[in-house]
């Protein structure tokens, strides 16, 4: 069985199908075999595969949609069949979202250099709790240098979660590559190549771990 990775936060703007994505293409040019569920009734993560059908021809990546309730029956498909599963969740903190948490084998929550994606933050957190599920903060759209990053940054370590060591910078190149069914790493080598190698390899260690 594979391992799932849920993303979530509240919170609309985060980054969630941008970490989404590019952990998808991450995980998979490491070798894995990685499947990508959009539950978002927006659809970003799905139009995001669509243009890459577009752009490729033959998918790298599965990819699969679920509403709220059909995600365990659609998860343990697709976790017999790949290394990695990836659940893209719409913007909110319900008990639509609990389906895709229960799932989880790690909770990863995007954090924009924000107070106000920081504060909403803890209602996912508890329902990760609620479900016995280990969460992982991950600081995107990060200003490094900035008193607000730095501010940010600080009281993300003061949630009762995980706080990834490496953070997804406000990077033109996230937009760029999203919007033509690419991820960062297909772009010409810049920084976000190492942040996402190492938030990628960051992940896998924690997921050997629990």
């Amino acid at each position: 069985m594979g391992y799932v990775i849920t993303i979530a936060q509240q919170k609309g703007g985060a980054g969630k199908t941008t970490l989404a994505v590019n952990l998808a293409v991450a995980f998979s040019k490491a070798g894995k075999s990685v499947a990508l569920m959009d539950t978002d009734p927006q659809g970003s993560a799905g139009r995001w595969f669509m243009a890459r059908i577009d752009r490729l021809g033959e998918p790298d990546i599965e990819f699969s949609t679920a509403s709220a309730w059909g995600v365990g029956y659609e998860v343990r498909k697709l976790s017999e069949a790949n290394d990695i599963v990836i659940i893209d969740t719409p913007p909110k903190a319900d008990s639509d979202l609990r389906p895709a948490l229960r799932e989880a084998d790690l909770v990863l929550v995007p954090v924009a250099t924000s107070h106000l994606d920081l504060w909403a933050v803890e209602a996912v957190l508890h329902l990760a709790d609620r479900e016995h599920r280990p969460a992982m903060l991950v600081m995107t759209r990060a200003r490094p240098g900035t008193r607000l990053a730095a501010d940010v940054l600080e009281q993300a370590g003061q949630l009762d979660a995980a706080l990834a060591e490496t953070p997804m910078a406000n990077r033109v190149v996230y937009a760029e590559t999203l919007g033509q069914g690419k991820a960062a790493l297909e772009a010409p080598k810049g920084p976000a190549h190492d942040e996402v190698q190492k938030l990628r390899m960051e992940i896998e260690s924690t997921l050997k771990k629990l």
